[in-house]
């Protein structure tokens, strides 16, 4: 009976052991997994940003155009999708057309005003420009933009690389044969000229007949 609790107790304390194994084994397979997480976090970010890249470009350069005269930006802020923009104006007219540039830009969708307040008279503002205004903006991808610089640029490539078929091509050793050729038939062909010239009969003068009174 001892023998046989002494058995159970090694086996107990065996499992324990290999039970603290296995514990230490989960640990270690949810901390791979964790950074496996932050792994593939980091790798959506950056795939987002190089998909984004391109039409980043696009857009300040649209930006850069949709600006009128009467109005100033100075400050662009961006969460997500959504672009903040503030500035001053000249009058709240000069904000409206600037909305609706940027309404009618192909990266940009619908403007919303936030404010847009007179500060004339106050110090430290431009006389020149009064109003200070604050609308957001979302952008919005432009596939077919994308899909039309893909396509110019794989037309020019195609363009610039042109090789002709291999039908119509002719290899050199082809050329040489030709020419050859041409030239054997021209020299046969100046010869029989030649030849036909020499052995063709000289027509005899006819005697002149001189007439009788």
């Amino acid at each position: 009976m001892g023998q046989r609790i002494d058995n159970q107790g090694e086996r107990n304390t065996y499992l324990e052991k290999e039970i603290k194994k296995l514990d230490e084994q989960i640990e270690t397979i949810k901390n791979l997994e964790r950074v496996r997480s932050q792994l593939l976090a980091r790798k959506e970010i950056i795939e987002d940003l190089q998909s984004n890249r391109s039409q980043m470009v696009h857009l300040f350069d649209q930006m850069s155009k949709t600006v009128p005269e009467g109005l100033r930006l100075t400050s662009l802020t961006q969460a997500g999708d959504k672009l903040t923009f503030e500035g001053v104006a000249e009058s709240s007219t000069r904000v409206a057309t600037y909305m609706r540039s940027l309404e009618a830009s192909p990266q940009l969708g619908r403007a919303d005003l936030a404010k847009i307040e007179s500060r004339e008279g106050q110090l430290g503002v431009d006389p020149k420009m009064p109003y200070v205004f604050q609308l957001s903006v979302t952008t919005k991808k432009n596939t077919e933009t994308e899909l039309a610089d893909a396509t110019t640029v794989s037309e020019g490539a195609q363009s610039t690389e042109e090789v002709p078929p291999e039908g119509n091509a002719a290899k050199p050793a082809d050329l040489g044969a030709q020419l050859e050729s041409a030239a054997a038939e021209l020299n046969a062909k100046s010869a029989s000229g030649k030849t036909s010239a020499e052995t063709k009969p000289v027509p005899e003068a006819a005697p002149n007949k001189e007439k009788k009174p």
